[in-house]
């Protein structure tokens, strides 16, 4: 039996199929490669098309045994979701309808989705927990909500199981050096710190240092991204053992501001990184951090690469062996 990952050659996606492959699983993948690379899949068998697409995702459903499927497949710029959320709709609300009526067709009854913490908007406390009330304040946070809103129904419709993985802010790249960030435009801050280290960017630009944090700027809960894909792959193993849906955050459950992630990236390059202070941006809440301790307890995930030091170091790797991302 095969797990599908959907997405699977973006970020995340990518070291999903790694980690999947590592375990011996059969992947089969489908991404359109707006934002994927096709040289970040390291293994299994690539479909390129559309979610969207019934026809073509019947193809790969008839052409493998998949029992259970790992969706990534969205677009996740926050600003444009604001300036352009019809193609967030589509894209990621209407895509994943798609899907879910495709699974049903096919009686694949498992799915692993790739949320948010934009879902909760403005935290009501820290650490947000998943009880906390939702409330986004961007389009794309409310696609995201609406999906699984939808696996909900599903799920009482037709017995489909999910579970739903809420994180923060991924970060670093595989250990093999193989695979890593690759965004654009790239708008994630430890890539673009780097980015400064490689003299691709004059200097890295700090939004704000008058918030009520100890330093003034915002501060972030980081998470491995191969801790996340270990995150995904567990919860497959939940739905297989037969568990009830859920909604689970993942997170270190330490924030770090942005400038002492500056500071940290200035220790692992060796370079001076300038930064720039600038005005605020509109929406960004000045702390957010998770608590992971339900999915600790229920998924049986502990993160492994929890240093933000280490974190960066892994990354930094692979920006210096691939300053030009995939387009070497």
């Amino acid at each position: 039996m095969a797990v599908l990952v959907t997405g699977g050659a973006g970020y995340i996606g990518s070291h999903t199929v790694a980690e999947l492959l590592a375990k011996g699983e059969e992947v089969v993948i489908v991404d359109n490669l707006q934002q994927g690379h096709r040289e970040a899949v390291l293994g299994g068998k690539l479909y390129v098309g559309d979610i969207r697409d019934d026809a073509f995702m019947d193809t790969v459903f008839q052409e493998n045994e998949i029992d259970a499927v790992i969706h990534f497949a969205a677009n996740s710029l926050v600003g444009e979701s604001m300036t352009n959320p019809g193609k967030y709709y589509d894209n990621n609300v209407y895509g994943t309808l798609r899907l879910l009526e495709t699974m049903n067709r096919h009686g694949v009854k498992r799915i692993v989705f790739s949320s948010t913490a934009a879902t909760y908007g403005e935290p009501e406390s820290i650490p947000i927990v998943e009880t906390d009330r939702t409330l986004p304040t961007n389009a794309y946070g409310e696609t995201k909500l609406a999906m699984e809103s939808m696996m909900k129904w599903f799920d009482r419709a037709y017995g489909m199981k999910y579970v739903s993985l809420r994180y923060f802010n991924a970060a670093g790249a595989h250990a093999s050096g193989q695979i890593g960030e690759d965004h654009d435009p790239e708008t994630h801050l430890i890539p673009i710190i780097l980015q400064v280290a490689l003299g691709k960017r004059p200097h890295i630009s700090v939004f704000g240092d008058d918030y009520s944090t100890p330093d003034g700027t915002c501060i972030r809960d980081y998470i491995h991204v191969s801790d996340l894909a270990d995150a995904h792959i567990l919860a497959v193993e939940k739905l297989r053992s037969g568990s009830e849906s859920g909604i689970y955050n993942l997170g270190n459950g330490q924030g770090f501001s942005v400038k002492e992630v500056i500071e940290l990236a200035r220790q692992v390059t060796g370079h001076s990184i300038p930064a720039v202070m600038e005005a605020r941006r509109a929406g960004d809440p000045a702390i957010l951090v998770a608590s992971s301790e339900r999915t600790k307890a229920e998924l049986g995930w502990q993160p492994q690469r929890n240093s933000l030091k280490s974190i960066i170091a892994s990354a930094w790797s692979w920006h210096q062996s691939r300053p030009n991302g995939y387009d070497e």
